[in-house]
Order: structure tokens, then sequence, then C-alpha cells
């Protein structure tokens, strides 16, 4: 029988459990996919944890690449032996999985599904903060957190190939030389960085600051904001941002500040489209790196999530049935 990794209750990362599970069964238009690799992300800790509540049991995962083995009767577009991607999934962490086929990315030829597996998630997500969220424009200057990070390494490059000035922070010296090899201007550490960040702007601040970190930065992240710029919120990885007074923005200078998720950016099949093949195809031209920073054996799916939580993880965690 296939396997999975199956969550009977919250907990550490020893309730993620290699469990036996009857193969899945497509239906309606759902596709069958046969999984190569599946993407690790910071919410499925969530999830394992309880801070996310879900229902038990329950098979974490969203983000997975691999070939697709049958259709569901309505299914359309894809056929038996295609290769796709996907980061809106469920139940990732397994053999065998399901999806929808509108929400199926077609991996081209010249990329393996290792990789694909790792751009779906973390790669929208850069895509759609500096397309959509925030229109970064040619001479900007920008500051985005955790730089060695799945995301960070992914938007240093996307910002650096549309002219922005890239600043951005890390916690070591490893993740250091991995930022700037991925092309950002200016490395700093979390301490005082925002007090960094004037002065390398001549006390001006940046036009936009991308967050993913929550908590830790939000404060220096508002202080780190030109006059009517952009701080966006796009994730907690060391926890929520308590709740604060709007007033805060006035006085940091008529910023904004705004909360976006992935989801809300993947509305139609045309946009998943759009953000998906902008990426593969920069990944073929060979002007977009995916680091892929550690692999897994389904059954270590602990220890990548143990891994992940202590910040041990650069750039993408893959589980590997």
């Amino acid at each position: 029988m296939p396997t999975a990794i199956v969550i009977q209750q919250a907990g550490g990362p020893e309730v993620l459990k290699v469990t036996e599970v009857d193969r899945p069964t497509p239906a309606g238009s759902e596709l069958l996919v046969r999984v190569a690799a599946a993407g690790v992300n910071y919410i499925e800790t969530y999830q394992r944890s309880g801070y996310y509540p879900v229902g038990y049991p329950f098979t974490p995962g969203a983000e997975a690449a691999g070939e697709v083995v049958a259709l569901g009767p309505e299914a359309s577009g894809f056929a038996v032996g295609d290769r796709v991607a996907f980061a809106e999934g469920k139940g990732t962490y397994a053999e065998f999985t399901l999806v929808e086929a509108d929400k199926a990315l077609p991996v081209p030829e010249g990329i393996s599904l290792e990789t694909a597996a790792a751009l779906p998630l973390q790669g929208m997500t850069a895509h759609y903060l500096i397309n959509t969220t925030f229109t970064v424009q040619l001479g900007q200057t920008v500051l985005t957190h955790a730089g060695a990070g799945g995301v960070g390494l992914l938007l240093i490059q996307l910002l650096k190939a549309r002219g922005a000035r890239v600043i951005t922070t890390v916690s070591t010296d490893a993740k250091d030389a991995l930022a700037r090899e991925a092309g950002a201007d200016e490395v700093l550490r979390y301490e005082g960085f925002d007090t960094a960040v004037r002065e390398l702007t001549n006390g001006v601040g940046v036009d936009v600051v991308y967050d993913g970190v929550g908590r830790a930065t939000f404060d220096g992240s508002l202080a780190s904001l030109r006059k009517r710029g952009t701080l966006v919120l796009f994730g907690a990885a060391s926890g929520p941002v308590p709740a604060f007074d709007p007033q805060r923005l006035a006085s940091a200078g008529s910023v904004h500040l705004t909360r976006p998720k992935l989801l809300d950016h993947l509305l139609t099949v045309e946009e998943r489209r759009w953000r998906s093949s902008e990426l593969f195809a920069a990944v073929v031209d060979g002007s977009l790196k995916v680091r892929i920073g550690a692999t897994y054996p389904l059954e270590a799916a602990a220890q990548a999530h143990e891994d992940l939580e202590a910040r041990k993880t650069t750039g993408k965690v893959l589980l590997v049935p």
C-alpha cells in the first residue's frame, strides 16, 4: 500500500507518522499525481502544532510536483504521464495526492520535478509581491527579510532583474554569503537593521519592505520606510504581529500597510499560469536559480520540521517519497 504522513493529534514534530493509506481515487476534475517531491512550508508547522486548527486524521502539505497517473471523469487539459506542479493541493506529504486540474501547473522540459516542486508556493509568492502587491520599479530601494530563505533568495533575484537596489537581513555568515550570491546589494544582521537601513539610504528609508518574519521585525520594518512607503507583511515566521494603533502609520510618514496571502493572488487559471510560466521560463533560461537547501525522505518529515523551526535550513526544503 502507498504511504503518507498522517497526524492524529496536534503536537511537536514527533506526531508526523508514516502510515499506510489507500491510494486516492480522482473524482470530478481531479488529477491523481504520483508525488516526486513535496515542498515543506512553515504553515505546516502551524497546522501540526495546532496553532492553525485542522481536522484529524490530517496529512499536511499543499505543494508538490509529480506525474499524472489518473484523471477524474471531468478533468481536462492533462493526460496520464504529464508532469505537473502545484501550490494548492492537499495532503502532499504522501506518495500519491489529488489536485484539481485547474490548479495544476504544467512543468516544461528542462526542469526537474524536484526543482518544480521547490518553486510554486515560494516562487509565486515572490511573483505576486513584486508584481501585484507593490509593483517594484527600476531604481527603487527594497528591504526584504530572511534573504537566505526560500522566498528571500527568489525575491532577491527577481528584484535585481527588475533593477531595484536590494537590502536584506540574515542571521549568520553562511546565510550572508547566500544572499550576496543571489545578488543582494547590502546584507545586514537583524539587530539594529532599521538604523543601518537609514544610514544606507541617507536617512530617507526604503520604498517597500517585504516582511515575512512578523513579530520580531515589524517595528524595525515600519521604521525603515520612507514617507509614503509600503510595508508588505506576508508572513509571521517569528509569530503574529500584536494589534497596534493605526495612528502609527501616520507617525511613520503616511506609510501603507498590507497583509496579503498567496491564494488571493491565484484566483483564476490565467493568473496561475501567468505567474508560474514566468517563473518556469526564468529557470529554463538560467536567470532564476532555485536553491534546494535540503531534501528528506518521507519518513524523516519530523526532522524536516525540526530543522525548519530551528532556522537551520536555507532555500527550499523538500520531502521525497
